[in-house]
C-alpha cells in the first residue's frame, strides 16, 4: 500500500490531505506536525482571536473525526527529522516512516529578537502560533504600555487589537516606513493615519538597540539615544521559511524549499507546498505567505502527486484587518514602477493599483471590495485597463471586465 507523508500541520496541509482523499487516493497517509494541534488558521491569531472575538475551537480547519474517518494516522506533537532521501524514510521522535512520497508543508518560522538586545525577557512575544497567542492574551489585556516592533502586517494588527483593549502602543519602525517591503507608500500613508487616528505613537526610520528589564521587560533603549517604558513587547520583524529539515536532507532550497512548476523538489519522491515553498514567478523565484496560495498550492500539489501533472499557477490574494478596515490585496506588486490611486464611493474607501508599464499587477483595497474583486478578476484574466480609466472616479469598474 502506497504510503504518504506530509510534514507541516497548516492550510497546505489540511488541504493536501483532504484534496488526496478526495480524489480517489486509498493509500496510507501521516501528517506530522510539531505543536499538539490539529491544523488550524493562523491569520485570525494576531486578530479576532487574540481580541477574544473567535474561539478557540472555531481556528481548526477541519474536526478530528475527519482524519479517523479518511484514516489519516496523526503524529502530532513532535518535529519529524532526519529525511534519507535515498531510503525515502524520516524520523519522528523515536519513530522511522519509510515514505512512497513525502509533502514538505512547514510553513514559516518568526524571527526572534535576540537574547542578548533582550529578546528572552518575561513578556516578550512573537505571534506566530496558537501557543503563542494564548500566553500573550492575559498579560495584553493586563498591560498599560505594549511596544510593537516591526511595521509589517503582523504588527500593525497586533497595534490594532490592542487599541481595541485599551493599551497604550507605541511602534517601532526600523524602515524609512512601515509597510516598506510589501505595499506602496500610498499604501503605507494610508494606514500610517488610520493607526495615529487610533492614538499608537508610531515612530519610522527608529531602530531598538536593547529591550531592558530585570527579567521581565520594562522598557526599551532607542538606537537614537531615546528610551521608552513598556510592559510588554511584540515582536514582529517578519518570517523566515521553515526550510532548515530540507536543505539538511540535501534537497535545493532558494528563498525557500524551491520547488519546480508542479510543486516537486529537487527530489522527485518529496513535493512542497504553501509558505515553505518558493516557486518560480514572472521569472524569479519567491513565495506566496498567503492562505489564498496555500489553499490551491496544496490543491494543485495533491493532485501532481496522483500523477496529474498540471503546472500550478498562483493567484495571488491577501488580507488584513484592523480597527473597521478591511484590506484586500489582489495580484503580486513584485515589479511596480506607478500607482494609480482611485478613490471610493464613500469616506474612508480607496483602492491603489500597481502598474509595471502597462501591467496591472495588483490592486489594495481598503474598505472597497468592489474595486478588489474587480481587480482580482482583471489580474486572474490577463487584463491591464488604462490607468487612466482606473483613476477616473467616473468609470465604471465593471465596463473594464469587457473592454
Amino acid at each position: 500500500m502506497p504510503h504518504i507523508v506530509v510534514i507541516g500541520a497548516g492550510q497546505a496541509a489540511s488541504v493536501l490531505i483532504g484534496t488526496l482523499r478526495s480524489d480517489g487516493f486509498d493509500g496510507d497517509i501521516t501528517l506530522v506536525g510539531a505543536e499538539p494541534e490539529l491544523p488550524y488558521q493562523r491569520p485570525p491569531l494576531s486578530k479576532g482571536y487574540l481580541l477574544g472575538d473567535i474561539a478557540r475551537e472555531r481556528l481548526f480547519l477541519r474536526p478530528a473525526s475527519f482524519y479517523a474517518d479518511n484514516d489519516v494516522a496523526l503524529m502530532l506533537g513532535t518535529a519529524a527529522s532526519d529525511i534519507d532521501l535515498s531510503a525515502r524514510t524520516l524520523q519522528v521522535g523515536d519513530t522511522r516512516l519509510h515514505y512512497d512520497q513525502l509533502a514538505l508543508c512547514t510553513g514559516l518560522s518568526p524571527r526572534a529578537l535576540p537574547p542578548e538586545i533582550g529578546g528572552d525577557l518575561d513578556g516578550v512575544f512573537t505571534v506566530r502560533t496558537l501557543a503563542d497567542v494564548d500566553q500573550m492574551a492575559a498579560p495584553l489585556r493586563a498591560a498599560e504600555r505594549l511596544l510593537v516592533i516591526g511595521g509589517g502586517y503582523i504588527g500593525l494588527e497586533a497595534a490594532a487589537v490592542a487599541r481595541k483593549l485599551g493599551v497604550k502602543v507605541t511602534l517601532l519602525e526600523a524602515a524609512p516606513r512601515i509597510l516598506g517591503r510589501v505595499a506602496a507608500s500610498e499604501t503605507a500613508d494610508y494606514f500610517r493615519a488610520l493607526h495615529r487616528h487610533h492614538g499608537v505613537d508610531i515612530r519610522e526610520a527608529v531602530a531598538l538597540e536593547r529591550l531592558v528589564g530585570n527579567g521581565a521587560v520594562t522598557g526599551a533603549e532607542l538606537k537614537d539615544g531615546s528610551r521608552l517604558a513598556c510592559d510588554m513587547a511584540i515582536v514582529g520583524i517578519g518570517l523566515l521559511p521553515r526550510a532548515a529539515l530540507a536543505e539538511t536532507a540535501g534537497l535545493r532550497t532558494e528563498s525557500g524549499i524551491a520547488v519546480d512548476r508542479f510543486g516537486r523538489t529537487s527530489d522527485p519522491h518529496v513535493w512542497a507546498a504553501g509558505d515553505c515553498a518558493a516557486l518560480e514567478h514572472r521569472g524569479q523565484r519567491l513565495r506566496i505567505e498567503s492562505v489564498g496560495n496555500a489553499i490551491d498550492m496544496g490543491e494543485a500539489v495533491a493532485r501532481n502527486m496522483l500523477g496529474a501533472d498540471t503546472p500550478y499557477v498562483p493567484k495571488p490574494w491577501f488580507w488584513s484587518d484592523q480597527y473597521d478596515v478591511k484590506l484586500q490585496i489582489a495580484g503580486l506588486n513584485v515589479g511596480y514602477d506607478r500607482i494609480v490611486v482611485r478613490p471610493g464611493r464613500s469616506d474612508g474607501e480607496v483602492s491603489h493599483w500597481y502598474y509595471g508599464g502597462d501591467t496591472l499587477l495588483a490592486v489594495d483595497a481598503m474598505n472597497d471590495a468592489r474595486a478588489y474583486m474587480i481587480g482580482k478578476r482583471l489580474i486572474e484574466a490577463g487584463k491591464s485597463p488604462p490607468s487612466k480609466l482606473v483613476g477616473d472616479a467616473d468609470t465604471d469598474l465593471k465596463t473594464l471586465l469587457t473592454a
